[in-house]
């Protein structure tokens, strides 16, 4: 099983800090990257940061305190970038799904109820890879 590197993208700490202990706990995934806004996020994927590690996948809300999701989506399809793009948001309606798709998201999890389908999510992609 392959450990999986991930960026993070999540406005709230409290959610942020959390998903993080769980991610790391329960799967091979390391968070190696944070953002709380689109700016800081598309700052990690043009390697303005830190060097990091090559990402796998980016975990990304969708509404955020400043910028959104949706353009941290935007930027990886732009880029044909081949990082697996991951959404995760408390809107998980059938209009948002189908717009996080069609940028590129392989999944769309609702924060409410499917943390632990996130979690078998990065456990079957570790396996895969």
């Amino acid at each position: 099983m392959k450990a999986l590197h991930a960026l993070l993208v999540e406005d709230s700490p409290v959610i942020r800090e959390n998903l993080i202990a769980a991610l790391e706990e329960m799967t091979p995934l390391r968070v190696v990257a944070t953002a709380s806004d689109e700016a800081a996020a598309l700052a990690v994927l043009a390697q303005r940061e830190p060097p990091l590690p090559p990402l796998d996948m980016a975990i990304v809300d969708v509404f955020l305190a400043q910028g959104s999701g949706l353009g941290v989506l935007r930027a990886l399809q732009a880029q044909g970038s081949a990082i697996e793009r991951v959404v995760l948001t408390n809107h998980a309606t059938p209009a948002l799904r189908r717009q996080c798709l069609a940028l590129g998201a392989s999944r769309v999890f609702d924060k409410s109820g499917e943390i632990e389908a996130l979690i078998e999510h990065c456990l079957a992609r570790a396996h895969a890879a």
